[in-house]
């Protein structure tokens, strides 16, 4: 024990005062993290243990740091995504890109990708509630489906300008190009008119 407690346990009971424990704190009660809240906490959570906090919050007309401290300290629930791997790794922002508006307004740019039929949800969306007394959350490997079809995607500074989607069973040739750019010509005649 340090000689300033020691100095200061002396002036508390030369005060009068006989307990050792903390007085209670002054200041404002708290008011939403009752036991009728935490219970509604509980009761959505156990229905949707997908739902987010903000929703949560949105639900129940109480304030987001509430709804965080029940979920969190009271009722010490933990976001689960089935993995038995508990390392996340986030992406950042990376950097916000400034440039000059009018060099990128007339460009236009296309790219072609492969889209699969099925996609998988994100490990975010999948993720759900758990209790500490929750059983261990088992999470079936869902893949992409086989099936896919080739997707060709002019967009400028603003928009996406054009999206066709080769059908299952053709190729890209020289006559599909061409077909492309005609209905890119025209897409981009028609934006130019609409603005």
């Amino acid at each position: 024990m340090s000689r300033s407690r020691l100095y200061q346990w002396c002036t508390w009971f030369g005060e009068g005062r006989t307990s050792l424990g903390d007085e209670p704190k002054s200041g404002r009660p708290k008011t939403s993290t009752n036991e009728e809240n935490t219970t509604r906490v509980d009761e959505l959570i156990r229905c949707d243990r997908r739902m987010k906090i903000r929703e949560i919050t949105l639900k129940l007309e109480i304030p987001k740091s509430t709804v965080h401290e029940i979920v969190h300290d009271t009722l010490r629930c933990q976001q689960d995504n089935g993995d038995e791997d508990t390392t996340h790794i986030g992406v950042g922002p990376g950097g916000d890109f400034q440039a000059n508006n009018n060099l990128f307004d007339n460009l236009i740019t296309g790219d072609e990708t492969w889209v699969h039929l099925n996609t998988p949800e994100t490990k975010r969306d999948s993720m759900t509630w758990k209790h500490p007394s929750s059983p261990v959350t088992k999470k079936f490997k869902v893949q992409r489906s086989a099936a896919k079809v080739m997707a060709t995607v002019f967009w400028d500074a603003k928009d996406v300008i054009l999206l066709d989607i080769l059908p299952q069973g053709q190729c890209i040739n020289a006559a599909r190009y061409c077909s492309t750019v005609d209905r890119l010509k025209e897409a981009i005649r028609r934006k130019d008119l609409g603005s």
